[in-house]
């Protein structure tokens, strides 16, 4: 599904900050994050997790600081960064009028052109088996996030930006996650995400943005 990437230095941050409402979130946040790496974004809410994530992939540019991908900055390589790039926010970016099998294909046909026996194999994954050709508008909250996460097993990207990708997932959903996650990182690809719960990981680091702002929140 993926090559093995290697553990090349890839993404850096060099003094990164960010205020939203005049109110300063995080200032002079730095760090690299390398092939095989997954990053945990931490702090209470309010404290800009999602809008670090946001400012990462790209969709805020409101910011100070530099971010490089590959050793150039992401403003002069945009198109080889996003297109390394997976990004599953809060919504689950799914198209109620189409089904999932309809939603992954169009996804495939964006990124990496594989068929119908790849996106049933990851609705598969992701426990959706039977619900290939059911409406999405018909699904629950549930079953619509792992429309969305269903993309990670199709995806080719080498970075994985994921804003609390364990919501509204039952306990067999998140063992099957981690799992990925840790094969995601072996195989040399880079994860950075937000989430209240504990990985159990071990190649986990951890980024507390309450250490990158004097506020306290």
């Amino acid at each position: 599904m993926r090559a093995d990437w290697g553990s090349a230095a890839a993404l850096k941050l060099d003094g990164i900050s960010c205020e939203r409402d005049d109110r300063l979130l995080f200032q002079n946040l730095s760090a690299t994050v390398q092939g095989g790496d997954i990053l945990q974004v931490q702090g209470p809410n309010g404290s800009g997790k999602t809008t670090l994530l946001r400012v990462l992939t790209g969709i805020s540019t409101e910011y100070r600081g530099e971010l490089t991908w590959c050793g150039q900055p992401v403003g002069q390589n945009s198109f080889d960064y996003h297109r390394n790039l997976l990004y599953i926010g809060h919504l689950p970016a799914v198209k109620r009028s189409l089904t999932p099998e309809e939603n992954l294909d169009w996804y495939c046909g964006m990124n990496n052109g594989l068929g119908r026996e790849e996106i049933s194999r990851a609705l598969a994954e992701v426990g959706l088996a039977g619900y290939e050709d059911v409406p999405s508008y018909r699904l629950s909250a549930g079953q619509l996030r792992r429309v969305a996460l269903a993309r990670l097993y199709l995806s080719p990207a080498r970075v994985w930006i994921l804003d609390e990708p364990f919501t509204a997932i039952d306990v067999h959903g998140v063992a099957k996650l981690r799992e990925l996650f840790s094969h995601h990182a072996k195989s040399g690809g880079i994860l950075i995400l937000t989430t209240h719960q504990d990985l159990g990981i071990e190649q986990v680091k951890m980024l507390n943005l309450l250490e990158f702002t004097g506020e306290g929140a």
